[in-house]
């Protein structure tokens, strides 16, 4: 009988995200995300009070998917849904940040897609199971470049919104949000020590639904420009 030789793992390349306006990239550590920080979308999911405090979940940073690239139709699921949501990108890390030091730490500002198998989600939340089943897989957060805060402000309120095919399907205003961005920031430092190269992905507003192999999505925010990705073929099971 042959003897094999265990083959030792490969090394990972970083992941890291263009800076706007420079030939510099954004390492990326963790990937954090807000639930239910819009009213419409809260009650199209039917969910519970609307200011219950906000809850954070994680994707792993390999999930993040690179603008234009194509993302895959994901195994596991028969109902793939598109969330649009403004990105807070970590500049500059601490725990328990007061709101009215929060901004000091932010380097930037992105648009991301959080992607979700939702009826593994919904599987999920009705068994009081943790999330990741249906929000952390492979190529589960799409992301645009990083816009550095000391040239297009900090972000306040402005429009959101994601089109499929030209069709648009959700649109709201970043002051909508229950839980803003310097008071998610000040939450979630309470919770994890924030580092530089963490993203935030800070709630999406009304209107998501499903995606199929061949769509195209548009996503939107007003000061950062758009994105755009393509759905691709089933992921191999």
């Amino acid at each position: 009988m042959l003897e094999t030789t265990p083959m030792a793992p490969t090394a990972l390349q970083p992941v890291a995200l263009p800076v706007v306006g420079t030939g510099a990239l954004f390492g990326v550590r963790r990937v954090y995300c807000v639930g239910r920080n819009y009213v419409d979308h809260i009650r199209e999911m039917k969910e519970a009070d609307e200011r219950d405090p906000p809850f954070f979940f994680q994707k792993p940073a390999d999930s993040i998917v690179r603008e234009g690239a194509i993302v895959p139709y994901p195994p596991f699921t028969e109902d793939f849904q598109h969330e649009v949501e403004l990105v807070v990108a970590i500049g500059r890390g601490g725990s328990d940040i007061p709101v009215d030091a929060a901004l000091d730490h932010i380097f930037g500002y992105a648009i991301g897609i959080d992607m979700t198998r939702r009826d593994r989600q919904r599987e999920a939340r009705e068994h009081r199971l943790p999330w990741e089943i249906g929000k952390s897989f492979d190529h589960s957060a799409p992301c645009g470049p990083i816009h550095q805060a000391r040239s297009v402000g900090h972000i306040a309120n402005g429009k959101i919104s994601l089109a499929v095919n030209g069709k648009e399907r959700q649109r709201g205003d970043i002051s909508q949000m229950i839980w803003n961005v310097p008071e998610i920031v000040a939450n979630l430092s309470q919770q994890y020590e924030l580092v530089p190269g963490d993203l935030i992905l800070t709630g999406t507003p009304a209107g998501v639904g499903p995606l199929v192999p061949g769509d195209r999505m548009v996503a939107a925010i007003g000061g950062l420009g758009e994105i755009a990705f393509t759905i691709g073929e089933r992921s191999a099971r």
